[in-house]
């Protein structure tokens, strides 16, 4: 069970959103390498990061960042945001990505991440973003008319890595995470399943660490950490405890 501490980036700064709307943002940390860097500190294991700006325009906006957080810690990091192409997918692994996430193309093109999946295997996780129960693209500013699970079965036995799921109505507003599709998701697919949106404080950590959660291969956090509402050591120990009963 991995808790992935995230980092949002637009205009080359850690941010947080509300519901997905990039004019409602909030700066974190002007510098994204040390947010990194304390993740680490903190006894974090990964990295969940975020081109807000990319995932919108189709292509890379927040590279030098990305970049400099690579440099800056020694956990492995996820990227989503913009991510397109073969190529794209080639040089951010390149650069020294552990995994890249693929979102929006993997509504408007599932065979690109199928070739991605046999090309980079255990390197290629797939981003569903859900508003309403349907799948959300171009970050998260259209609807598609796509089911959450009916998306997911697409990939299965492709080799995707992890399913990052995120419930938008749910993102940036520490309302929870929702268990109900969240868990339905990862009984549909055999594919590890991500939850993301909504994480927002010890109580869910503790619903995290549930035997019923624990097909889950983790969960995102981001504003409840940035805010102090979760500790990362209560957190990290909470889980590390529940691994241990389920060994």
């Amino acid at each position: 069970m991995i808790l992935f501490p995230a980092i949002d980036l637009k205009d080359g700064q850690c941010v947080r959103l509300k519901l997905g709307d990039m004019n409602q943002a909030t700066i974190y940390n002007p510098n994204p390498a040390d947010q990194a860097r304390a993740f680490e500190a903190q006894g974090f294991e990964w990295l969940h990061v975020v081109d807000l700006d990319g995932a919108f325009a189709g292509e890379s906006k927040n590279g030098a960042a990305v970049e400099a957080i690579l440099a800056a810690t020694r956990n492995p990091v996820q990227l989503g945001g913009g991510i397109r192409t073969l190529a794209q997918i080639e040089a951010w692994l390149a650069k020294g990505l552990a995994r890249v996430i693929l979102g929006t193309v993997a509504v408007r093109d599932p065979a690109l991440v199928i070739e991605a999946c046999r090309r980079f295997p255990g390197q290629v996780a797939v981003g569903i973003d859900a508003k309403g129960g349907r799948v959300a693209v171009e970050g998260w500013a259209e609807a598609s008319e796509l089911g959450v699970i009916e998306l997911a079965r697409r990939f299965e036995g492709v080799g995707a890595s992890a399913i990052i799921y995120t419930d938008i109505d749910r993102d940036g507003i520490l309302a929870g995470i929702n268990w109900a599709s969240t868990l339905a998701l990862a009984e549909a697919v055999s594919i590890p399943v991500i939850a993301s949106g909504g994480l927002a404080s010890l109580d869910d950590i503790r619903r995290l660490a549930e035997p019923d959660a624990m097909r889950l291969e983790g969960a995102i956090s981001g504003r409840a950490l940035y805010d102090g509402r979760i500790d990362p050591a209560e957190a990290l120990a909470i889980l590390k405890a529940a691994k241990g009963e389920a060994a």
